[in-house]
């Protein structure tokens, strides 16, 4: 956060063919200030981040919803929430749709204002134990771990024409990553390249002509520079082109990579930030957009976010450091009528308060997380206003120093059970994986050593027991 260079951007239209920046120094770190504009007349103001879904839907958010009651101006859709059925075609694939539209914006009810970005695997991802090979990337679906031919999601991308694509990347997720070897990262750089040529070459085909309606992005990947020249160089050629209209870095180092002749692409970071000063950081380096998979972690984990960038002078001198959200399972919430943030303007703060989301995640109410989710969403639009604006005045270096010195490093831990864990929250762990929430119920007697066996069943209900006893030995109990 350390930058002093601003630059100011435009992308041109939906197939993202170019950014022209107004001013700009060198292709290295900078701020950028821009503005994303694609063909249904909509844009996005950068940097600005994307929601993240699971199987097309933002989690505890309705389609109509999040059309209604947030800002979200686009969604990462990844295809692997639709491969359950492989070999067979996925039932995306028989949405009936004209020419013009997309058969998956279709599928899943998403707006037309919404900018819709396909990936091939979710994110963040679940690590697999299987690796990738040169004609395939190892996924995870709802009813298991398979392989997923590279040729199956250009098949995809072709038939289901999001505004954009992501092109195959050969990463590796997880600790993993810091043990490659060289021969890896070659066959890392090479596989993918090989990938993003299929996939220019089937689009162009199909489209037949160089300029298509459907943008393709294309990875850099979390290795050296060097370990992926052939990649950059070839990246170098397509978008002078314009087959290439945007990148995607998994890492943030990669940004160095950029050459001159690409500075002009949008830059979508998949890097997995665990809160704002990592965005902060990030967009410091020159990010024009992300996607932010604590957001949802905090809903689930009843967090409310509070807070704001720039900071707001509270004529108080110097003050503890501030929490970046609350966490609504405590029972100081039980009575507290005020809503979630003073300033905030969502549905949730304008029409509830904290008492009743309190009350909302204590009764399980799955209204609760919805009314969280709405909350942090808006927070997190005023979060990148208050960013755009920042860069805007010039004060963006100073404005991270004050937001430093006001807010704690990181969220507060939720106390609370949290929704039903989802099958791609799940990390692969064998047996010794543990269960997030207790049990709802437990045994009337349960022996604590085998030698209350007998015990056990000496106790066991019979018709002849009288209620009152039952109650008394907590019959029926909900723990």
């Amino acid at each position: 956060m350390n930058s002093t260079r601003t630059s100011r951007a435009v992308y041109s239209n939906a197939e993202f063919k170019s950014l022209q920046l107004h001013s700009h120094e060198s292709h290295g770190a900078s701020t950028r200030l821009g503005t994303l504009r694609f063909n249904n007349g909509t844009h996005i103001e950068t940097p600005h981040y994307i929601a993240t879904t699971s199987r097309g839907a933002v989690p505890h958010l309705s389609q109509d919803t999040m059309r209604d009651n947030t800002g979200i101006k686009g969604v990462y859709v990844a295809l692997e929430d639709y491969l359950e059925r492989l070999p067979l075609p996925p039932p995306v694939y028989s949405v009936p749709c004209p020419a013009h539209d997309s058969p998956l914006r279709r599928f899943i009810a998403l707006q037309k204002d919404a900018l819709l970005v396909l990936g091939p695997r979710r994110y963040p991802p679940i690590h697999t134990p299987g690796s990738n090979s040169y004609m395939s990337l190892s996924i995870l679906t709802s009813v298991g771990f398979r392989n997923m031919e590279v040729s199956d999601y250009i098949h995809a991308a072709k038939t289901l024409r999001p505004d954009v694509v992501i092109g195959c990347a050969d990463v590796v997720y997880g600790e993993a990553r810091a043990k490659l070897g060289l021969k890896r990262k070659e066959k890392m750089g090479e596989r993918t390249l090989a990938w993003l040529k299929a996939l220019l070459t089937e689009i162009q085909d199909e489209q037949g002509s160089k300029s298509t309606r459907i943008s393709i992005w294309a990875p850099i990947l979390p290795i050296e520079g060097e370990m992926q020249r052939e990649l950059l160089d070839y990246l170098e050629v397509t978008a002078v082109l314009g087959d290439v209209s945007g990148l995607v870095l998994y890492d943030i180092s990669g940004i160095d990579d950029i050459s001159a002749s690409l500075i002009s692409l949008p830059r979508l970071a998949l890097t997995e930030p665990k809160g704002p000063y990592r965005v902060l950081e990030e967009i410091s380096l020159g990010v024009d957009l992300f996607s932010l998979p604590f957001l949802n972690a905090a809903t689930d984990a009843g967090v409310a976010f509070t807070f704001r960038f720039p900071v707001l002078p509270n004529g108080k001198g110097e003050q503890p450091k501030t929490a970046l959200g609350c966490d609504l399972w405590s029972s100081k919430f039980a009575t507290e009528l005020a809503p979630l943030e003073a300033s905030c303007e969502c549905y949730t703060c304008v029409h509830h308060h904290c008492a009743f989301i309190q009350h909302l995640l204590s009764a399980k109410e799955m209204l609760g997380w919805v009314l969280l989710q709405i909350h942090n969403h808006a927070m997190a639009d005023a979060f990148f206003d208050g960013i755009r604006t920042s860069i805007a005045k010039g004060t963006f270096v100073d404005d991270c120093d004050v937001f430093g010195q006001t807010y704690e490093m990181d969220f507060p831990n939720g106390t609370g059970t949290g929704p039903r864990i989802r099958g791609y929250q799940f990390q692969p762990s064998g047996m010794t994986l543990k269960k997030t929430n207790p049990s709802a119920y437990k045994k009337l007697y349960e022996p604590e050593s085998l030698s209350d066996n007998f015990a056990a069943e000496e106790s066991l209900i019979s018709p002849s027991v009288n209620a009152k006893d039952l109650e008394d030995m907590g019959f029926a109990k909900l723990w």
